[in-house]
């Protein structure tokens, strides 16, 4: 096993730790909550210790090591739940204090496949008012903080997911994404992540008491945030495990054939309206320079409109909100989420009533679009958003604000609006906090996605390993 401590390991290298006896999973799990419980008071990323229930349930899973071998591929891997997911008899509390007594009566899904496969629940993370911001803050648990620095947004809506996992809170954690809630984070942190294309993995709360509106059932996804790569690839095959709650899943493996190479990719820096940023040019430059070394065919190409795709996606999706979710969060939610929402309409008028089912079968057209493209170009390397991260509060700040962190997100937007699966990584770093890029691909194939950014990754880096050996050059930084 790696001279390093045990919380600080990939999971990958835990679960070879765990079978081949380095280690035990109660050892592992009482490494990562006493970490956990080390640097969250600061970092408040973990709402709900569950660390007393993670290391009862490690025990049993030693049990089952010596009697009978692994449970399954995470065996023994501390993980982390977001709070607006079902874990049976936990708070559903989706960051608002009016739901802190919603206890759900069962295991969501994508919490069972984590589960089934040998992972072990430390803590539920959290997550900004009905998971609608694009940092982490709530009047119920205050405030998640990027373990860079104090001044930076965590991210949102799993903004409490990427912040633990890139501060040793175990190596895997759970997010959700409607229109960049996996992959804001991971930008924001260092993390990576694929956000899954519609249809990969389950997605149902066995405490709702209604169906959600169509558009958010199409656009969003449960997906995983981690350190490193291979521990999405490994999250993500236990994952996918069908279910059949949720009527969009379809029960297909998750790595696909092998593609003739070199394999295409399509390469833009256009983000459209708003200016880049030049250390966003430079991480797209970076991320080009590393999958030409590592054998891709990369071309510049023009994509469809984006900011048109990525514009009508969120007006619809705010047209949705308009009739079925805007009396829950008038009722329920904080003044200040009330007034960003106000925001939101203003400079994203939602559309209604027969301009919103015109926008929304025009979706079909976006779709053919790109699924053309990506028959020429099975990945395509974008920006992700046209600045690096921004401050903890800013989305908060006004019109501003929120167009600076929110309304340049089209690249993100439309991604979810498309059901296209895309993922995060970071291969460089400005003004000391990661700058990250997004990679797009055929639905359906998240493993080419990964292979790519792997790509990547092996050549600039773990972020979080950088994050670590600061912390152990200046100890007092995260704790």
């Amino acid at each position: 096993m790696a001279e390093k401590p045990v919380w600080q390991l990939s999971a990958s290298e835990l679960v070879a730790a765990i079978i081949n006896g380095q280690v035990t999973a109660e050892a592992a799990t009482a490494a990562t909550v006493d970490r956990m419980r080390t640097v969250n008071g600061h970092l408040n990323a973990v709402v709900d210790d569950m660390g007393d229930e993670a290391l009862e349930r490690a025990r049993v899973l030693d049990a089952h090591m010596e009697n009978s071998g692994p449970v399954g591929p995470l065996h023994g891997v501390p993980v982390t739940i977001k709070v607006n997911v079902d874990q049976k008899d936990k708070a559903t509390t989706n960051g608002v204090k009016a739901f802190s007594e919603v206890m759900a009566p069962d295991d969501a899904p994508f919490v069972k496949n984590l589960t089934n496969a040998g992972a072990i629940v430390i803590g539920r993370t959290n997550t900004p008012e009905f998971s609608f911001r694009a940092t982490t803050t709530n009047d119920l648990y205050g405030r998640t903080f990027n373990p860079w620095n104090d001044w930076a947004s965590s991210g949102g809506s799993s903004g409490g997911a990427s912040t633990a996992v890139m501060s040793g809170m175990g190596p895997i954690a759970h997010g959700n994404d409607i229109g960049g809630s996996l992959r804001f984070p991971s930008a924001a942190t260092g993390a990576v992540t694929v956000k899954p294309g519609l249809g990969r993995t389950p997605a149902w709360n066995p405490s709702q008491s209604a169906e959600r509106g169509l558009l958010a059932q199409l656009m969003s996804v449960q997906g995983v945030i981690c350190r490193e790569v291979r521990d999405v690839r490994l999250a993500m095959k236990s994952a996918v495990a069908y279910d059949p709650h949720d009527p969009w899943q379809v029960p297909v493996p998750f790595e696909g054939p092998a593609l003739d190479r070199p394999v295409r990719i399509g390469f833009t820096k256009n983000t459209y309206q708003f200016e880049a940023h030049p250390a966003v040019t430079t991480a797209l430059d970076a991320a080009r320079d590393c999958l030409v070394d590592a054998g891709y065919d990369v071309v510049e190409i023009e994509t469809p409109d984006i900011g048109e795709i990525g514009e009508t996606g969120y007006r619809a999706l705010m047209g949705e909100i308009n009739v079925l979710m805007l009396n829950d969060i008038r009722t329920h939610g904080s003044a200040e989420i009330n007034r960003m929402f106000d925001e939101y309409f203003e400079l994203f008028p939602p559309f209604e009533g027969e301009e919103l089912l015109r926008q929304m079968a025009q979706r079909s057209h976006f779709i053919r679009q790109w699924n053309l493209l990506l028959e020429d170009y099975p990945l395509v390397l974008t920006p992700f958003l046209p600045s690096p991260t921004y401050a903890w509060n800013r989305d908060a700040e006004g019109k501003d604000g929120i167009m600076e962190v929110l309304g340049c997100g089209i690249w993100s937007f439309a991604m979810n609006y498309m059901g296209l699966p895309a993922g995060i990584v970071s291969p460089s770093m400005h003004d000391g906090l990661p700058v990250a890029v997004q990679m797009v691909g055929r639905r359906f194939r998240e493993d080419m996605i990964l292979d790519a950014l792997e790509a990547i990754e092996t050549r600039t880096g773990i972020m979080a390993h950088k994050l670590f050996d600061r912390e152990q050059a200046e100890p007092d930084l995260i704790a």
